[in-house]
């Protein structure tokens, strides 16, 4: 028997799965308001009891599609608060903005995935500026540049067979394989590309609202590979210096792939371990047309700019640059040198 603070969530028997979505965000619509949601096992009566007991917050079912691509994880649509003030931040200031469902690799591209696509575009008429390293390889690709991560998108697409979506022409049809240009984009294609600064901030944050991290307000070893700056960051809980897994190697103190806990969406690095390329211009306030920061469904950013975005945080710096919400850039012609701490992953849509 359910006492007065709790409810009962429905969804059909079905063999389709369902997640339950949970946040803090007061201007949410059709959610069920609850502060805990304990899912029970599917049927065709209710599947999730919501109680009254601690912070709180909003819920709601999302249907997961039936499929989910190899190395993918489904993150859902809807509405999220993108940017933060926690810490200063300055060019991210927080916005509501609406993200259609996509998926996204739940790991870092690595050095054996780069190679395994790279050398079956070289093969098919693609063209790089750099051809990637790796510090092993079930660890992270670096020292690749904007352009060829884009190109290598494209040719991971043609190579599972799916449709590309970057071209060299406004009609969509000459695929990008080479040269460094600012490609026109066919968001619906079934393909590989990179994800925008509000769909990787969608889905670095897990489901989580209001975090300096994907799994809460605090970051230590155990949790991300970062450079610890206890003495400087009061939510660094270190220990100091490099992250001991890093050092295994030596140089670049990368480590492998899915090392440490995924967050909630199942996506693991999302702080730390190399910064991702993502697809939109970096931009500033005032912010331009197009940013995110002013809100809307699916942004892509600016139309032009000088640097395109990273995200994420790397082993080579301190806890702030592994933030949800903080913003870093890099000339997109960036890529070897000090490249060795940005890599990417990519996403594709529905």
């Amino acid at each position: 028997m359910l006492t007065n603070n709790q409810a009962l969530l429905y969804w059909p028997a079905t063999a389709t799965d369902y997640v339950l979505q949970s946040s803090t965000n007061l201007s949410l619509t059709n959610w069920v308001y609850a502060t805990d949601a304990v899912p029970a096992t599917y049927g065709s009566q209710a599947v999730a009891t919501v109680t009254n007991t601690a912070l709180a917050r909003f819920f709601r079912l999302m249907q997961v599609p039936a499929t989910t691509p190899d190395g993918m994880a489904f993150i859902p649509a809807g509405a999220f608060t993108m940017g933060d003030t926690l810490d200063g931040e300055s060019d991210a200031i927080p916005t509501n903005v609406t993200v259609s469902g996509f998926y996204m690799d739940t790991n870092l591209v690595s050095y054996s995935q780069w190679q395994s696509v790279y050398n079956w575009a070289t093969a098919n008429g693609y063209g790089f500026d750099y051809a990637g390293s790796g510090k092993a390889m079930n660890q992270p690709v670096q020292t690749v540049d904007w352009y060829d991560t884009v190109k290598w998108s494209n040719a991971r697409s043609q190579q599972a067979g799916s449709t590309p979506v970057y071209y060299t022409d406004a009609g969509l049809t000459q695929v990008y394989t080479n040269g460094e240009l600012m490609p026109y984009v066919n968001w619906a294609a079934s393909g590989y590309r990179l994800p925008t600064e509000a769909e990787w901030e969608k889905a670095a944050r897990g489901g989580l609202s209001g975090q300096r991290f994907p799994w809460g307000d605090t970051i230590s070893e155990s949790q991300a590979n970062y450079w610890g700056g206890t003495s400087s960051y009061r939510y660094d809980l270190g220990p100091p210096g490099y992250n001991s897994i890093g050092l295994i190697g030596g140089l670049p103190y990368t480590s492998p792939v899915g090392s440490f806990a995924p967050n909630g969406y199942g996506l693991y690095d999302m702080a730390g371990n190399v910064f991702e390329w993502c697809w939109d211009w970096y931009a500033a306030p005032p912010y331009p047309s197009g940013s995110p920061y002013l809100g809307g469904t699916n942004p892509t950013g600016a139309t032009t700019g000088s640097y395109r975005g990273l995200r994420g945080g790397d082993w080579f710096y301190p806890a702030e640059f592994a933030r949800s919400a903080n913003r870093g850039y890099g000339y997109p012609g960036y890529g070897v040198g000090d490249g060795d701490f940005v890599g990417f992953r990519c996403v594709r849509g529905l």
